[in-house]
């Protein structure tokens, strides 16, 4: 099917960036917006909190649960234990009092395409939205980059459109105009040339004459006028070109990392994502993100993958705390871990682990009565125990397994979702309220 002209230079004059779903209305700047802002951190592949956050050691009589455990012990940092392994030690240390550690959540599936669904939408089935998006759609439904999306689950529910940023696009989408951004990188090519600009910006001028001058228009045709000024207010462009301004030159940008496993190459752009992420709300152009990081489906040569890994993970959450801190964001933002699901209780042949439904989700924030703490438990095989509610210690009898349902129903309340259109679409019946922020 052939695409008009008009259409498609229309889709040119629109600033967003990478894959979304659909438009905002009307796109301004998040001048005034000064609630919390949200990270999600997606570990894909399904890592193992038995060597992270919910350590085991070993059972006399079962198979080896964790070979560090056979010469090492279970650590404690405040009221949180980690496993001795990898770098947990200083990243525990270090954040213990920001940390909310939800072990025994059940994802109910060995499948990874289940259980990312599961996981980050509260739902195991398809059809919700991530929290991210839904977060997105409350609190700031009308900036032009609100929800960034850097890879792994992103479904959206029609509620927002999600943005995948690359500092190329966003320079050039920012000052399409100049045929380079920065005198200290080498010239980047011209979004368009001069002459298509010219163009483009008569075009544009004369277009927004002819739909002022229509007087009578469909809902639908009425909508789509509302849609094209908006996307062409002072609001939007200056806000994309403040954050274009922000991402530092390719050569300062925090390098995508590659590092060798015993079975194969890992690379990781968690550091850059994080990096770009605090400067869209620094920005305030967005208010939530979705960081990635794949490879933790470890089903060969589990503990030296998995070493790098969750080595990573930890240190590039922890540059996203440090630069929000240089950036002035640090008390405003809120950071969500989690993964497919977890991995089984004891090695294969090719000593990995395969795929196991227990899992756990950590939840960070600055200075809140709710962290320094675990809840959830699991017992010494990695099997989940019943859970109250409201007490949030073990209740074989009156407690209930947590699911990912819970722990979105609780974040939902928490972060001020709960009530919201969104929410109330895609609500979790018949869901028992845990008090995990309370």
């Amino acid at each position: 099917m052939k695409l008009k002209r008009r259409a498609f230079v229309k889709g040119l004059l629109a600033p967003t960036v990478g894959a979304v779903s659909g438009f905002q209305l009307p796109f301004v700047n998040a001048a005034g917006y000064d609630g919390k802002l949200f990270v999600f951190v997606q570990a894909d592949g399904g890592w193992d909190p038995t060597s992270f956050c919910d350590p085991k050691t070993n059972t006399p009589g079962e198979r080896i649960i964790n070979h560090w455990a056979e010469n090492g012990e279970i650590q404690q940092a405040g009221n949180l234990f980690y496993a001795d392994f990898g770098n947990n030690a200083e990243f525990f240390e270090k954040y213990f009092q920001r940390m909310l550690v939800i072990n025994g959540v059940d994802a109910q599936t060995n499948s990874h395409s289940a259980g990312v669904v599961h996981n980050w939408s509260g739902r195991v089935s398809e059809g919700y939205p991530s929290m991210t998006a839904l977060l997105a759609a409350h609190h700031g439904p009308r900036l032009p980059l609100s929800y960034l999306n850097f890879g792994g689950f992103s479904a959206t529910a029609s509620l927002i459109p999600f943005t995948r940023v690359r500092t190329h696009s966003i320079r050039n989408i920012a000052t399409p105009e100049l045929e380079k951004q920065d005198p200290s990188v080498r010239p980047v090519r011209r979004y368009f040339p001069k002459s298509n600009w010219e163009t483009l910006k008569r075009f544009r001028e004369s277009n927004v004459v002819r739909l002022a001058a229509e007087p009578y228009l469909l809902p639908r045709a009425a909508r789509n006028r509302r849609l094209y000024r908006a996307a062409l207010s002072s609001e939007v462009t200056e806000g994309i070109k403040a954050y274009a301004a922000l991402i530092p030159p390719e050569d300062e940008l925090e390098e995508k990392e590659e590092f060798q496993g015993s079975v194969n190459t890992y690379r990781s752009e968690l550091r850059q994502q994080a990096q770009l992420a605090i400067l869209a709300f620094k920005a305030r152009v967005a208010v939530s993100a979705d960081l990635h990081l794949g490879g933790f489906d470890t089903h060969a040569r589990h503990d030296p993958d998995h070493n790098l890994l969750l080595g990573n993970l930890t240190d590039s959450v922890d540059f996203l705390w440090e630069y929000a801190e240089t950036h002035g964001v640090a008390d405003r933002l809120v950071v969500v871990m989690g993964s497919d699901f977890g991995r089984t209780n004891h090695y294969n042949v090719d000593e990995g682990k395969d795929h196991w439904p227990i899992g756990s989700v950590i939840v960070m924030e600055k200075n809140q009565p709710w962290t320094n703490q675990v809840v959830g438990e699991t017992d010494a095989l990695h099997f989940a125990h019943k859970i109250n509610p409201r007490t949030l210690q073990r209740d074989d009898a009156n407690g209930t397994i947590i699911y990912p349902k819970h722990v979105h129903k609780a974040l939902r309340r928490y972060l001020g979702v709960e009530n919201s259109l969104g929410a109330q679409k895609f609500a979790f019946h018949n869901t028992e309220d845990f008090a995990f922020f309370e």
